[in-house]
């Protein structure tokens, strides 16, 4: 939930995005400005070869990889759920280096996925190396391919091949779940054991300051940061699901929020390092943390949900899978072949990504209502829907007018509704 209107990005919550305001179009723009980067380095490859330079491939293989990435959260936020509509518009499969005076037209999401999968399977062969397979902080390597490679299999409901990426990334030995006494120290260290794929913060490249996650997500004025204006708190869903075992060590990253509740740990500090004094990650500001784009514990979770959905259902294995990651909440009881459900998964995927982007997409591609939650605040900050499920049509982006202006054909392409 958010506190007050105005604070930034509340759009989002209250609906009110459209083509021409609030239009978020820095998600096409710097999505596309990535893939601009990684086309001209595919593109190149032959030419870079030529003139001497060798093994490349592993450039090359990080570079499909990382377009199927970039083209993944484009996807999901441009185009309806592959489950739901994949006839419908997605975004454009731009795979070269194109004119000024292009055009290109979206595609579906159905193409849009295709093209992923294409790349992913590229960069899988490329990065198939001793030293594609290495733990190589700050890149994305053989295995964080698989791992992509199994979150985009699970979106499309091909359980097996799903459970096959997590199987390979998990039985590797390469990354090890932390302890439940490692985990909220974890999130105060920089390429810990479970960080698959890491993005690198430092403190003069990409450090957004009081404009970061982490001060987006904290408590308004904590500590006396008069920047810090607490923008987002926990709903009360989610904190009833941690609730239901005091212990549970994720405890650990809320702090108090701005409510009206004097004990309420509605707010989020992964990504400051820690509630006790904002450690940062070992950086110079508490602000420079990175950004932890795939973990093992997600892996898990994924092999949990993919198990009870194979073409061969295993729940035996499902809620070892899942147990793995419940430890973390030791009150609680272990999963078993016999209580073990979707629910139960998409629960504890709730509590261990917090705050990681995957809580709404993952309630969109099941098919689940999102209540939304600020009543218990006294305080009215919502203007739209109260509560939403996949047929509302703002669950996706508009392409916003200044797209439409440079690309007009695309005009007859918009999202249905706006």
């Amino acid at each position: 939930t958010i506190y007050a209107n105005g604070r930034g990005s509340d759009d989002l919550y209250t609906f009110n995005h459209t083509p021409t305001s609030g239009s978020y179009e820095g998600f096409w723009s710097t999505g596309y400005n990535c893939i601009l980067q990684l086309n001209n380095i595919l593109e190149n490859i032959d030419r870079l070869e030529k003139s001497g330079m060798k093994d490349l491939d592993q450039l090359e293989g990080e570079a499909y990889t990382l377009r199927a990435l970039v083209y993944f959260d484009l996807v999901r936020l441009y185009g309806l759920p592959y489950n739901y509509k994949k006839d419908a518009y997605g975004v454009p499969n731009v795979t070269t280096l194109l004119q000024a005076s292009d055009q290109p037209a979206r595609s579906t999401v159905e193409e849009n996925y295709k093209q992923i999968l294409a790349d992913l399977e590229q960069g899988e062969k490329l990065l198939d190396t001793t030293e594609g397979k290495a733990k190589n902080n700050g890149y994305i390597n053989y295995y964080g391919n698989l791992a992509e490679q199994a979150r985009v299999k699970l979106y499309m409901e091909d359980y097996d091949g799903a459970l096959a990426a997590a199987n390979t990334v998990i039985d590797s030995g390469v990354y090890q779940l932390y302890s439940p006494n490692e985990w909220v120290e974890s999130w105060s260290k920089q390429f810990g054991t479970e960080s698959i794929f890491e993005l690198g913060i430092f403190p003069n490249e990409a450090d957004l300051g009081s404009s970061s996650l982490g001060y987006y997500l904290m408590q308004a004025q904590h500590d006396g940061i008069s920047s810090a204006m607490g923008w987002f708190l926990a709903s009360d869903y989610f904190l009833t699901r941690l609730g239901q075992d005091s212990t549970d060590v994720r405890w650990g990253v809320m702090g108090r929020d701005e409510s009206k509740n004097p004990t309420r740990l509605g707010s989020c500090y992964k990504y400051m390092g820690g509630t006790t004094d904002m450690p940062g990650d070992g950086k110079s500001t508490a602000t420079a943390v990175n950004i932890k784009v795939i973990r093992l514990s997600e892996i898990y979770l994924i092999a949990a949900e993919a198990s009870l959905h194979a073409t061969s259902p295993d729940k035996t294995a499902a809620a070892d899978y899942l147990n793995a990651i419940r430890k973390r909440s030791p009150l609680l009881p272990q999963a078993t072949a016999s209580t073990i459900t979707d629910d139960m998964i998409l629960d504890e995927r709730s509590k261990e990504l917090f705050s990681e982007g995957q809580r709404f997409f993952d309630l969109i591609r099941k098919n689940k209502t999102i209540i939304f939650n600020d009543d218990f605040q006294n305080v009215s900050v919502h203007t739209r829907e109260k509560s939403i499920d996949r047929s509302f049509y703002k669950i996706v982006l508009p392409i916003s007018q200044d797209e439409i202006n440079a690309n007009p054909p695309i005009a007859k392409q918009q999202n249905t509704g706006y």
